[in-house]
């Protein structure tokens, strides 16, 4: 399905489309694809936060939408995101918790 949205935010770079949604965001250029992919990750929490299925199905459809639509922005293909992600697999996080501070 990303693989879709991706292919069909490239195709409206392209062919632009009368009315379309993905071509106001291209016309309006990056900060505003920006802006829509932190109001849909906010909208994503907010919705897991309140634990209703519908509603993060839904607001996580919006921001992988608005994500094909920066990665086609970008010029950064669904294949170099793949890459980072396999590279990633199967090492150690080095993640930690800070020590608590206890003098003040």
């Amino acid at each position: 399905m990303l693989e879709k949205l991706y292919q069909e935010a490239q195709q409206r770079k392209k062919a632009p489309k009368e009315g379309s949604y993905t071509n106001y965001l291209f016309d309006k250029g990056l900060d505003k694809i920006l802006k829509k992919v932190g109001e849909e990750a906010t909208e994503v929490v907010v919705a897991s936060k309140n634990t209703d299925k519908l509603e993060i199905a839904n607001e996580t459809a919006d921001l992988l939408y608005h994500l094909a639509v920066l990665l086609v922005e970008t010029e950064v293909s669904l294949e170099e995101v793949e890459a980072v992600l396999v590279s990633r697999q199967g090492k150690t996080s080095k993640t930690q918790d800070r020590k608590e501070i206890t003098n003040y």
